[in-house]
């Protein structure tokens, strides 16, 4: 049962500045991904033949379709961060419209996150000492 009464600390929300401030952050984040993943589609959308002028999309020499599949398989990988980035950037967003009153609060221990770590990554939603308990908890599993 949680405590109630004079020993619970009551944390203000954070002021309006900060939370446009850290809109401001976050939309910024969401539209450099995007620019981002649209490079990644013209990446597999074309081909080192095709900007050759050669139509094909097959190479002549198995190394150069060895090399081809890796790139494409590197690119595959970079968009697939960037795609889960994008996922974290909405759900700050998400939560920032929603319930401005709790934005900035760890998930775990409620606690403020500190400034210059949201600044860093706008879309953290643990606080340092929670992240890295989670992160310890990662090693030893």
């Amino acid at each position: 049962m949680p405590p109630t009464g004079a020993g619970v600390k009551k944390s203000k929300p954070m002021s309006k500045k900060n939370l446009t401030h850290f809109e401001k952050r976050l939309l910024e984040e969401r539209k450099r991904v995007l620019k981002e993943l649209g490079n990644y589609s013209e990446a597999f959308n074309s081909t080192p033949q095709s900007a050759d002028g050669d139509l094909s999309s097959y190479s002549f020499h198995m190394a150069d379709q060895g090399t081809d599949a890796m790139e494409r398989e590197k690119q595959f990988l970079f968009a697939s961060q960037e795609g889960r980035f994008l996922w974290h950037i909405d759900e700050a967003l998400r939560r920032l419209y929603r319930s401005p009153e709790t934005f900035g609060k760890c998930h775990n221990c409620n606690e403020d996150i500190d400034f210059d770590r949201l600044d860093a990554l706008p879309h953290a939603r643990l606080c340092i000492s929670c992240k890295q308990r989670e992160e310890d908890g990662k090693k030893q599993a």
